[in-house]
């Protein structure tokens, strides 16, 4: 039984549902990559009443929302903010080219889908924007909300912290919060860890180029192929002796190609691809220097060339160890001790709020959303196109936002403790 069952919620139903409805609405009609305009225009809809300064993007669809507390500033001396302080909040806005077969009557078919809960974190914001727009005597400073999009690959955190995002409150952020909605996780269950949370990514693309030929007469040409595969193998290997044990790193081949068009032609090229990830930068450095130089020495050594392309990606998500204090305590005040508990080692999969905590602590928390009717084993993963989530969970996001924000403003992370307004259980 959950920890949760017998708990009153915090919140309305009536807020819940308006919610809800929010996120079918927006799970409808999924967009992709960095420009959205109909969940653009969704979210301004929604926040059309809410009195907050709204900056929109110049290179994507970004929204920018800065909400102006009018309580007196009563601060800790160890705040670093010389103005106002500043909190950011953040949503993530993107789909994933998936059809989506997940059986809900409110499907997407338009051959996208919010299958990484994109459209929940949407929803989540917008109803602690609400919340703490209503209780805008009680915030002694600035509340930012980042809606961006793009954060499947194509940096739109990046492309909105280079368009201003991080100064529009009047200051740079003392803190950065970010919900990530799971759908094998534990219903209502948050789980974060201080340091590195998730991995950061890099690829990898290499063309060993040869010469082509007849299968029939290999010593008359330079055959790529078995090349291609001393090289694969050489990648594995190189993690395996390169990387120091308590620093991981996980580098995969995803994609191999060549041109032959029939198995009795020797190709004239083979392609591959990997995907990289990493917690510190001296792996990084390690895998950018020395992996390149590995395959190029292969290839040479075989009278081939090598071509490669490294493309650098998402930095490592790296929580902040008095942020993710704040977290944890602000979340166990409002729903108790058992509902949150640390996460027992980081993750390898990535996201691109790793800028935003580059340059502001911070802390990024994982929200269990899985639907009862589904156990662990049976839960489709994020990513995939028969993925779940139950939407209740947008009642724990707006509220745990909502406080994290208060909390983080009206005193530094070692005296915080949660408004007696929302320090009650919660839902199951």
């Amino acid at each position: 039984m959950s920890a949760f069952s017998s708990a009153e919620p915090v919140g309305s139903d009536d807020e819940l549902d308006e919610l809800r409805g929010f996120r079918r609405r927006l799970h409808g009609e999924p967009e992709v990559g960095l420009h959205l305009p109909l969940t653009q225009r969704s979210i301004l809809d929604s926040l059309t009443d809410l009195d907050l300064d709204i900056t929109l993007g110049a290179s994507l669809t970004s929204i920018t929302a800065v909400l102006r507390g009018t309580a007196p500033r009563a601060r800790a001396v160890d705040s670093v903010c010389s103005g106002d302080p500043v909190v950011l909040l953040r949503a993530d806005m993107d789909g994933l080219p998936i059809s989506e077969d997940s059986g809900l009557p409110y499907a997407a078919a338009n051959g996208a889908m919010h299958a990484c809960g994109h459209d929940l974190h949407i929803a989540g914001l917008v109803g602690a924007a609400k919340k703490l727009v209503a209780r805008r005597n009680e915030i002694p400073g600035t509340v930012v909300f980042m809606f961006q999009p793009g954060e499947e690959g194509q940096g739109g955190g990046r492309m909105m912290i280079e368009e201003g995002v991080l100064d529009a409150g009047g200051s740079r952020p003392e803190a950065a919060y970010a919900i990530h909605v799971d759908s094998r996780l534990d219903f209502g269950q948050f789980t974060t860890r201080p340091g590195p949370l998730m991995a950061g990514v890099s690829g990898l693309r290499v063309r060993i180029q040869g010469t082509g030929g007849h299968a029939a007469a290999p010593d008359r040409a330079i055959d790529p192929v078995p090349v291609a595969a001393e090289c694969i193998l050489a990648v594995q290997s190189f993690v395996a002796r390169r990387m120091a044990p308590h620093d991981p790193a996980v580098v995969s081949i995803g994609k191999i190609a060549s041109d032959a068009a029939a198995g009795n032609i020797l190709a004239r090229y083979v392609d591959f691809e990997a995907n990289m990830r990493h917690f510190s930068d001296t792996v990084f450095t390690l895998i950018r220097d020395e992996l390149p130089q590995l395959i190029r020495g292969i290839a040479h050594a075989h009278g081939c060339d090598a071509v490669l392309d490294f493309v650098p990606s998402y930095p490592a998500v790296v929580n902040d160890g008095r942020e993710v204090e704040h977290v944890m305590r602000t979340i166990r005040g409002v729903y108790g001790e058992e509902s949150c508990t640390m996460m027992p080692e980081p993750a390898m999969t990535s996201e691109d709020f790793a800028y935003v905590l580059e340059q502001v602590p911070g802390a990024f928390v994982f929200l269990g959303a899985r639907p009862d009717d589904l156990d662990e084993q049976e839960a489709s993963p994020m990513h995939s196109a028969t993925v779940r989530f139950d939407d209740r969970v947008l009642e724990r996001q707006a509220v745990i936002l909502t406080e994290l924000a208060l909390t983080r403003l009206q005193g530094s992370p070692s005296r915080v403790r949660p408004s007696t307004e929302t320090k009650r259980k919660g839902y199951s």
